[in-house]
């Protein structure tokens, strides 16, 4: 796929279609996750196995943004990471990449959202105490303490130790970034399969 042609919330959608693709040919179903009473989502197709929630990728389709964390914190956000988190709700996406494997966040609901931006507070209010590089997380990796960042000021995607500097420069742009990850399926859809 030629980057260029693709705006970076295509991307992004692209990739979910591939993953959703690649888990309904492994289990001919759509993704599980657990059901949680108070925590619903849009995202949500039916029940499997009494549990479960069957889901997939939805585009989002209110105004979604970061307006009160830049009024809060009197910082611009990068356009790419803003565009990348109000594109659609989905739950977190396995994929791999040259670097090894890691988990795409998403907001899982409108009420996550919120909670994705206190998040995302928190995380730029230890950016600032610490005085360093201003970074956005946007994935986890499969070591607890390494998470893939965007380089505020850049908009380069990295891989940082929780609470340190980044450290490993991995891509140029996030969609760049996102145009060479491949979908990471479970080996089972749950540990009782």
């Amino acid at each position: 796929m030629k980057i260029s042609n693709y705006s970076l919330n295509d991307l992004v959608w692209h990739f979910s279609q591939d993953y959703l693709k690649a888990y309904q040919h492994r289990f001919e179903h759509l993704p599980i996750t657990h059901i949680v009473e108070d925590w619903a989502s849009p995202c949500e197709q039916g029940v499997y196995k009494e549990e479960f929630s069957l889901w997939h990728p939805i585009k989002v389709d209110e105004e979604l943004t970061f307006d009160n964390v830049e009024e809060a914190l009197e910082v611009k956000l990068h356009d790419d990471i803003k565009q990348y988190f109000t594109a659609m709700y989905s739950d977190s996406l396995d994929a791999s990449c040259s670097e090894g494997d890691l988990s795409l966040l998403f907001a899982w609901s409108s009420k996550d959202f919120s909670r994705l931006q206190e998040n995302i507070i928190g995380h730029i209010l230890m950016k600032t105490k610490l005085k360093q590089k201003l970074t956005i997380f946007f994935a986890i990796t499969d070591d607890d303490d390494h998470i893939i960042s965007l380089d505020n000021e850049t908009g380069s995607v990295w891989v940082e130790k929780v609470g340190c500097d980044p450290h490993k420069k991995i891509a140029d742009t996030l969609a760049d970034f996102i145009s060479q990850l491949t979908p990471r399926i479970p080996p089972k859809a749950i540990e009782n399969d």
